[in-house]
């Protein structure tokens, strides 16, 4: 093991992609040469919040309390747990950490504490993999951290690439900002449209406050009615799995992770369709998960294709598929809490069927379904522009380390 890091060492070479006027080939070092590797107290696991400095637990993610000033700097990042060598956090101040999370601290003279946590947290966890003799990680030893072959450049190329990484991450962490706002917009909107706080009027395309000012200009008094009146629905089933020729065929066979996905992981024949209780929905039907993980999740079907058991299908007869899809997304949490006590059990299409729909008229179920699809829209691009300045960045990373 030792040979095998010592020709690592041994090797020099050069980035891709540098920035500014640096020609220098990179020496390779141990991480544990270029700062110091610790773990917290034990004695700290029970500390509570209202300590004088923030608290770092371990944790799928190493957690921040962001209410303190810092004043040093680390590296940390969760010695075992979920999501362990992938969450990282780099911090500059006085904190307290559990015995679990490893820190990084005490960096030598000429190294540049962010260009290790850029360089650690794109590269650590390919390295715990290669490690592991499994295939997923639940835990890190020091050695891999400590005996991590690093790059290190000069100074002044190490602050270089940490300030133009750091400004990538300010954009992503932007514009992951500016969709969490959007997202609180929307559901605090939800609130209100379908509580009937905020009402549209025939005159203009933006809802009012209350009733309308103008005679004349407000849409009809909202009704109530259950869900299976207004709507038929059907579940499906699945083809006997020990039968290859039920399989493989041309039919698109949904499954309750899929009611939001333009294609399926699976295909039955028509053979298969016939011998079995699944049955046929069509593009703009509303798909219903009744069971397991993805229980209380709606979507609006984007395939024609057969369901499964789990998959309630709910086709309205002529109400506005959005502005039902909405409302249900709108009353998830309250549905799973109801009916699902601490994750457990299944809903029922007696359940769905039975849940009371606030209904105005349809144009302004149009209305309201056409904002919302707008404010959608807008999420989504945001969303875009996060995966595309992640996308970017990962690549930079490929080009800019060795």
């Amino acid at each position: 093991m030792m040979e095998a890091v010592a020709k690592k060492l041994a090797v020099k070479s050069v980035p891709t992609l540098r920035f500014g006027p640096f020609k220098e080939e990179w020496n390779m070092t141990l991480l544990g040469e270029l700062a110091r590797v610790t773990t917290g107290d034990k004695d700290t696991q029970n500390r509570k919040e209202g300590g004088h400095y923030p608290f770092f637990v371990r944790s799928d993610t190493v957690e921040r309390i962001d209410t303190y000033s810092y004043e040093g700097k680390a590296i940390l990042t969760s010695g075992d747990g979920v999501g362990v060598g992938k969450n990282f956090h780099y911090i500059d101040g006085r904190f307290d950490f559990h015995q679990r999370v490893y820190c990084i601290c005490d960096f030598a003279l000429g190294v540049d504490a962010e260009f290790v946590y850029h360089y650690f947290s794109q590269a650590f966890y390919r390295r715990v993999m290669r490690m592991s003799a499994k295939n997923s990680v639940d835990s890190v030893r020091r050695d891999m951290v400590v005996e991590m072959p690093f790059p290190r450049p000069t100074l002044p190329e190490q602050q270089n690439i940490a300030s133009f990484l750091s400004a990538v991450d300010a954009k992503v962490r932007q514009l992951t900002r500016k969709k969490a706002l959007l997202e609180q917009y929307k559901k605090g909107v939800m609130q209100q449209l379908f509580s009937q706080e905020l009402r549209f009027k025939r005159m203009d395309g933006t809802p009012s406050r209350g009733a309308s000012a103008t005679k004349g200009a407000a849409y009809p008094e909202w009704e109530e009615k259950r869900l299976g009146s207004i709507s038929k629905s059907f579940s499906g089933g699945t083809p006997r799995t020990g039968t290859p020729e039920y399989y493989n065929g041309t039919i698109q066979f949904i499954r309750s992770a899929e009611i939001n996905s333009e294609r399926t992981e699976l295909h039955i024949s028509e053979e298969g369709l016939s011998n079995c209780s699944s049955k046929m929905v069509q593009k703009g039907d509303l798909l219903f998960a009744m069971y397991g993980a993805t229980a209380g999740e709606i979507g609006i079907s984007r395939i024609d294709g057969a369901i499964n058991q789990a998959i309630l299908c709910i086709r309205l007869k002529k109400d506005d598929v959005f502005y039902i899809y909405s409302y249900f997304l709108f009353m998830k949490e309250r549905i799973l809490s109801t009916y699902l006590q601490g994750g457990q059990g299944n809903l029922s299409g007696g359940i769905v069927n039975d849940t009371m729909i606030p209904l105005p008229s349809l144009e302004e179920q149009q209305r309201i379904a056409g904002f919302l699809m707008a404010l959608d829209a807008k999420v989504a691009a945001v969303g875009k522009e996060v995966e595309a300045a992640q996308r970017w960045k990962k690549g930079l990373l490929q080009q800019m380390f060795v």
